[in-house]
């Protein structure tokens, strides 16, 4: 069974901003299904949104059953208002408006929350990000705030000090988790943390001319070392490409082969288990 446990169906992995006008007069049902219709094609059986402020991914979840897949989404994603996520997710200034749209994505459906807390990655500089992390102690809060709800939390984090206080604070899923100390993958494996390390985003990138070849290519063993330390921990790994970023179009199987080149022989093993232990809670 094919899984990618990290897509964005109103994006398209081209023009991120044509893909969203695509959807501005309400959700394209046409676009969607033939999406879908595309993904049961080559045998994708769970889908798991990131979330859009549009209800693309809701409608997705709607009708995903109709093709044999089994499909959760967020909702919208919440981000802090002035940070990265705007763009695509609903932004809230303090805990009290968090708290009211965790409430709000709930209503609409959501199967959990995807909480934006950090930046991304700069590929033309190695270890650099577009912004730190939130504060610690506001991670912790806006993760309460979803799980004292009874919602699964699905993270975007980047950065060991995110990533820590995310895996402290009791999230689900780290979502990218670029540059990850050994103290930041045993504080996710010692809370039973599932990673998502989303290595499509960067491999997808070589060889495109758009972002230094040096780094994207430092970049993606940084990762792949990570994700092999973290497995060999025992941690929790599921394959999820982030489908719809640039450069990743939607049913592509190049997580597989970037996890498998650096999971080796016992790939499979490690991706069924953690994607069990994804779908479970999700």
């Amino acid at each position: 069974m094919l899984c990618d446990c990290h897509i964005h169906m109103v994006l398209d992995g081209e023009n991120w901003r044509a893909a969203i006008a695509r959807h501005k007069n309400g959700p394209d049902e046409v676009y969607v299904r033939k999406t879908l219709e595309n993904y049961a094609r080559l045998g994708f059986a769970y889908l798991r949104d990131g979330g859009d402020k549009w209800g693309v991914g809701l409608l997705a979840k709607r009708i995903a059953p109709e093709y044999g897949i089994r499909y959760t989404s967020p909702g919208a994603p919440l981000c802090r208002a002035g940070h990265y996520g705007g763009f695509i997710g609903e932004k809230y200034a303090d805990e009290k408006e968090c708290a009211a749209l965790v409430r709000k994505q709930r209503s609409a459906g959501a199967d959990f929350i995807k909480l934006m807390i950090s930046g991304i990655m700069d590929f033309d500089q190695f270890g650099v990000l577009s912004e730190p992390g939130l504060a610690p102690e506001e991670i912790r809060q806006v993760i309460r705030i979803a799980r004292d709800m009874g919602l699964s939390v699905m993270a975007h984090a980047n950065g060991a000090e995110t990533v820590i206080a995310a895996a402290e604070a009791g999230v689900d899923t780290i979502e990218h988790g670029a540059y990850l100390t050994r103290e930041a993958l045993e504080a996710m494996r010692e809370n039973n943390v599932i990673w998502v390390p989303t290595l499509s985003t960067i491999g997808n990138l070589r060889g495109k001319g758009r972002f230094n070849e040096q780094s994207v290519e430092k970049i993606l063993k940084s990762a792949m070392d990570n994700v092999a330390l973290f497995a060999s921990m025992g941690g929790f790994v599921a394959p999820g490409t982030d489908a719809g970023a640039w450069a990743v179009p939607h049913g592509s199987l190049t997580e597989y082969a970037l996890l498998k080149q650096c999971l080796g022989e016992r790939f499979e093993a490690i991706l069924d288990r953690g994607t069990r232990e994804l779908e479970a809670r999700f």
